[in-house]
């Protein structure tokens, strides 16, 4: 949202005043507090009839400083704040006459008097200030009250906003804000976090997060669940800005210095991502969105993959296993499924784990929708007149009042049939199609809830799942969050479309949605609308499986891959295998991302931020830190794709390349560029037609391009995320020392040096091994 028009003019719908001086400054438990004038006072005459804004700082961990500015102490607009796990500590004050410092040892927030300014340093350096008109309040088209003369204003008449406005240095690129399709890299956008259903193809989003980082090594989160204003690099290009309705804007600024560090503190204040269980990382069929399907069809589904030997972990049910006009009563459809428990049971017996779709909407005419309504259990109209209803995807549907604990019971107790029935998890789609015309239960602020009803719908039914399949057992497929939502996975991208572009714009919003504070991420494998070729199915096939989550699902047609081609059969097998045998390093990762909140997708920035090539890389990836992922985007099967300083091994053929470079070069349908990086421990599994297993059962142990007087190391957990295995390797000259803490098996040890390669046997009774090279 703009304030100005251009550098020098205020826009005349403002009505805005800046912070000018810093009056006064005093040490308060947890920090220090400013009284901030609008003009510089130079008598006692100059602070009357004078607004000022109050600035709070307060340090929460010795990386983490909250700000809080307001004008009004005492406005009320039932806004809400995130759930989060603020802690205190207390810093050094340094209080003089020119102004004040604030230290918690890692940070410094210096504030200078006159003219106003502060900014945050470490290391000797300014990371980012606020400074000359960057802290704004402003009545947004403000109207004269005759009643008092034509200098006085009602409050009600204009809408109140603060602002802020954080300076960026030279290079300095801006990522997050939730999962955007728009560029990577958001210098130069206007973003407004209000989540709407827009598809992958947009502006909006599904996931509007209020944070982001730099490559400077800080990140910021606005905490407001209303919508937020950011304008990164666009009203004024040496600042990103940020803005809330209301009288009082509060935000925490998380120092590094780099990104992993930013995560940690801004997890370890929003919430951490729960471990999802192991199974959810196999491959995930469905049946799609409107296509029909009855048992018969579903059972062939299943039994097709099991004929062509493709490993399936969950078979999943979109809208249609209820009755038309009737979602959702999460009632099975009888003429479809007659004895819906026999059949889960069947596939349970299968190996199969069973998701079903459901979302927060109860459409009338079913005897839920009746109920909900005579307890209260829905959204009311704001004028009073009953439930707020809509036409709009199920006729006369009302909205789940999350905000009243009796509805969260009614809605969840429906839920646990389900689980009773043998159903494993949920498919939690929309929560962004939220009015503002309504009543909370609660007296929220309608806007104010808009974005946060996602965090509470996904956090209702997680619970459920936990509560009912126990703790690592619970997993969803969610569409929409926003800040906190990253503690309920799996979320995936939304309604992509049969092509490559689309195909690019959601590995764009899958990294935007890391750079959030997510960490565990999907997407409808060849696109959601339309059908793929052959050809874009097969790589949309190796992108999907080198995610975290990997998932079959379309709209109007099937996406079983024999629908496709015979080779379609053989490229999800082969990959399907890949990530089963990988899964012992992608666990490990998914229990480091539970433990830290570092995301196991990550883009290159995320790894390499020294490096000046990654800033805007949005066509690859690190999956996890040692892992290389470059998805082919072109029909003439060429990839183009960037390695870092280093030496890199690809993983498939184990033939080497010089980092600090681009290539491009022709992949056939079972490859892609996939690159280990150098002093790399990787721990191979033993298995490829399941993602839950024993790991460390005749687990292979892959040191790749160990530096002299280098080591590498890696943790090997079980499915339950307790680490079982840890073996670690040192080199000296041309002897590589491998170690092991724990009593193991014979483990195979495969060293890649160059080219070449050397294998070896850590035999079971002893705890080291050399090898030679």
């Amino acid at each position: 949202m703009k304030f100005t028009e251009g550098y020098w003019l205020t826009s005349e719908r403002a009505n805005s005043v800046s912070a000018a001086e810093a009056y006064k400054i005093e040490k308060i438990p947890g920090g220090m507090r400013v009284l901030a004038t609008t003009k510089e006072i130079k008598s006692r005459g100059d602070t009357l009839n004078l607004p000022t804004i109050t600035i709070l700082f307060q340090a929460c961990t010795d990386h983490t400083i909250k700000v809080e500015a307001w004008h009004y102490q005492g406005y009320q607009d039932a806004s809400l704040e995130f759930e989060k796990a603020e802690k205190k500590m207390e810093p050094e004050v340094t209080i003089t006459e020119d102004g004040a410092v604030m230290d918690t040892g890692c940070v410094q927030v210096r504030v200078q008097k006159y003219p106003f300014c502060y900014r945050f340093e470490a290391d000797g350096r300014v990371i980012t200030s606020c400074g000359f008109k960057n802290l704004t309040y402003a009545r947004w088209d403000r109207k004269p009250s005759t009643m008092f003369g034509e200098d006085t204003y009602l409050s009600s008449a204009y809408t109140p906003y603060m602002k802020t406005e954080l300076s960026l240095q030279v290079g300095e690129c801006v990522y997050g804000l939730g999962e955007r399709f728009t560029s990577f890299v958001k210098n130069g956008q206007v973003v407004e976090t209000w989540n709407e259903d827009g598809g992958t193809a947009s502006q909006v989003a599904y996931k509007s997060i209020p944070f982001y980082m730099t490559n400077q090594g800080y990140g910021v989160l606005v905490d407001s669940t209303d919508a937020v204003s950011f304008e990164v690099a666009s009203e004024k290009v040496e600042y990103v800005g940020f803005s809330v309705p209301g009288e009082k804007l509060s935000y925490y600024f998380f120092h590094g210095p780099d990104p992993k560090k930013v995560m940690e503190e801004y997890t370890g204040l929003t919430g951490r991502p729960a471990l999802p269980p192991a199974w959810s990382f196999g491959l995930w069929l469905s049946t799609s969105f409107t296509t029909n399907y009855d048992e018969e069809t579903t059972s062939s589904f299943i039994n097709g993959m099991r004929d062509r030997e493709i490993p399936l972990s969950v078979f999943h049910f979109d809208c249609f296993w209820m009755e038309e006009f009737h979602w959702c009563d999460f009632e099975w459809d009888r003429r479809f499924f007659p004895d819906i428990k026999k059949t889960i049971q069947k596939y349970h017996d299968m190996g199969l784990r069973i998701c079903v779709w459901i979302n927060p909407y109860i459409a009338q005419g079913t005897p839920f929708f009746q109920e909900g309504m005579e307890h209260g259990y829905l959204l009311k109209r704001a004028d009073g007149r009953g439930v707020w209803q809509t036409d709009h995807w199920q006729a006369g549907m009302g909205l789940v009042d999350f905000t009243n604990p009796e509805a969260v019971k009614w809605y969840t107790d429906k839920l646990r049939t389900l689980l009773k029935c043998g159903v494993d998890c949920f498919k939690t789609d929309f929560g962004e199609r939220i009015p503002i015309d309504v009543v909370y239960y609660d007296g929220s602020n309608p806007k104010a809830m808009h974005n946060y009803y996602s965090y509470l719908y996904n956090k209702a039914v997680f619970e459920l799942l936990e509560t009912e399949r126990g703790t690592n057992e619970a997993v969803l497929f969610a569409r929409s969050a926003t800040v906190g939502g990253q503690k309920f996975p799996v979320h995936w991208g939304g309604d992509c479309s049969a092509n490559y572009p689309s195909m690019a714009e959601t590995l764009r919003g899958g990294l935007s949605f890391a750079m959030s504070g997510f960490s565990f991420w999907s997407h409808d494998i060849s696109g959601f609308e339309s059908t793929a070729t052959p050809d874009l199915y097969k790589r949309w096939a190796a992108f999907g499986l080198l995610s975290t989550h990997s998932r079959l699902h379309g709209s109007s047609s099937y996406r079983v891959p024999w629908m496709f081609d015979e080779e379609a059969d053989r490229v999800v097998r082969f990959f399907t295998e890949l990530k089963c045998r990988l899964m012992p390093y992608i666990y490990q990762k998914a229990v480091e991302a539970h433990e830290t909140g570092t995301p196991v997708m990550r883009p290159m920035v995320f790894e390499f931020m020294e490096d000046p090539a990654v800033p805007y890389l949005d066509q690859q990836y690190m999956l996890g830190d040692a892992l290389l992922v470059a998805p082919v985007f072109r029909e003439d099967h060429m990839a183009s794709y960037y390695l870092p300083w280093g030496i890199w091994t690809h993983l498939l053929d184990g033939t080497t390349k010089e980092g600090g470079r681009w290539y491009q070069e022709g992949y056939d349908y079972f490859s892609l560029p996939l690159f280990v990086r150098e002093n790399t421990m990787l721990a191979w599994g033993s298995r490829g037609d399941r993602p839950d297993y024993s790991y460390e059962k005749q687990v292979e142990i892959r040191i790749y391009q160990l530096l002299d007087g280098k080591q590498c190391d890696t943790v090997i957990s079980d499915i339950h995320g307790t680490p079982v295995l840890h073996v670690s390797a040192t080199r000296s000259k041309n002897q590589i020392l491998i170690s092991v803490e724990e009593s193991h098996e014979d483990l195979t040890v495969v060293v890649y040096e160059g080219e070449e390669k050397k294998t070896g046997c850590l035999e079971a009774e002893k705890n080291s091994l050399t090898i030679l090279l």
